[in-house]
């Protein structure tokens, strides 16, 4: 397979950028110089970041592209008299995958620190104490400090400092796949801004607004406000979505690696407009394009918030596969990636006023 080494870079960049709810600067630093030449750029106070297609006409239906550009981490809460951080959880995290790993501390100078999760060594465990039972109480980061004060004095640690996984991206050429953290929704906001490159220089019957919501992971917050902002008449999520093909059942697999983009019908969120879902479904095997659906029993994401705004819009949620999201190393795939950003913008292509208004 050929692979665009200018959407590798992107992804790279995206997936290494440091950016937990509410401190998503890096990610929008990053968008901004991809999209430059085919978008006009904007941005709000709640760091939303908005993507006018240059071609818009302002008088066509407004069709919504969102991806949230947060991902989980954390936030300092205070520092412990022994010098360790105590912190607070921005969005959920797979807890047991948290002992011993490795995070960056952003201080008050804003240098990032090397951190690691505290780890107690298994000859002082005590029965009971397993990490899956861990609150955020519980959850504490040596930087190496001895005391508080060396940590506030000498570390520059204060309270409300982001902490983000030091994971760094990597590229298997030969399998095609991506390892890295914080796919959950960078793959998606990568898919999202080839999706605009793509329509670039495209006649449409539509104009398309492109938007990196911010603080998904802690409430769809971002969504919130640019939905009201763009006021489409249709929308698209993109999410990095959990792969379930690696502890699944075979009858039940929704969402494997290497199938395409994955369509849920609905989640605990949402129930995705079923005539969109059906519209974007039949297309895609009318074009022998790549694409799975499902039923899933968990999860949520920004289409609740964009389905139930205005006088309710139809939205419809594109899922890259990630295996092990929510944790400090995932893995996607190049095919997924492509898969996911061909079929959308196949999809925006046959959209049109009359199509809108059957949704």
């Amino acid at each position: 397979m050929n692979y665009d080494q200018k959407c590798l870079k992107l992804i790279e960049e995206l997936s290494n950028a440091r950016a937990a709810s509410g401190f998503e600067e890096e990610v929008l630093e990053i968008a901004k110089g991809f999209a430059s030449d085919f978008a006009n750029i904007e941005e709000d106070k709640l760091r939303n970041l908005y993507f006018y297609r240059k071609k818009n006409t302002g008088n066509k239906p407004v069709v919504m592209l969102d991806a949230h550009s947060d991902e989980v981490g954390f936030m300092i809460h205070s520092i412990k008299p022994n010098g360790t951080l105590r912190v607070v959880s921005l969005g959920g995290w797979t807890r047991s995958t948290l002992p011993a790993s490795k995070v960056l501390v952003r201080n008050s100078e804003g240098k990032w620190l090397s951190g690691i999760f505290v780890n107690k060594p298994k000859h002082f465990v005590l029965a009971g104490e397993a990490a899956a039972n861990m609150q955020d109480r519980d959850l504490a980061i040596d930087i190496g400090a001895r005391s508080l004060e060396e940590a506030r004095d000498e570390f520059k640690i204060r309270m409300g400092e982001p902490v983000v996984p030091a994971s760094r991206f990597e590229f298997d050429e030969e399998h095609g796949l991506m390892f890295g953290k914080a796919f959950d929704c960078r793959i998606g906001c990568a898919a999202l801004l080839e999706t605009l490159r793509r329509l670039d220089e495209v006649e449409l019957d539509v104009d398309v607004v492109g938007v990196f919501s911010s603080q998904e992971e802690v409430g769809e917050r971002g969504a919130k406000v640019s939905v009201n902002h763009v006021k489409p008449d249709l929308a698209i999520c993109y999410e990095g979505c959990p792969a379930d093909d690696t502890f699944t059942e075979d009858y039940a697999i929704q969402t494997a690696l290497k199938k395409g983009p994955m369509f849920r019908h609905m989640d605990v969120s949402v129930i995705c407009s079923p005539r969109l879902q059906r519209f974007v479904l039949d297309l895609a095997h009318e074009k022998n394009m790549l694409v799975q659906e499902s039923v899933r029993e968990g999860g949520g994401n920004d289409a609740a918030v964009i389905n139930t705004s205005l006088l309710g819009i139809p939205a419809v949620t594109a899922g890259v596969p990630v295996r092990y999201i929510h944790s400090m190393n995932c893995i996607t795939s190049y095919i997924d990636f492509e898969a996911t950003a061909a079929l959308i913008t196949e999809v925006v292509k046959n959209l049109n006023k009359d199509v809108i208004d059957k949704l």
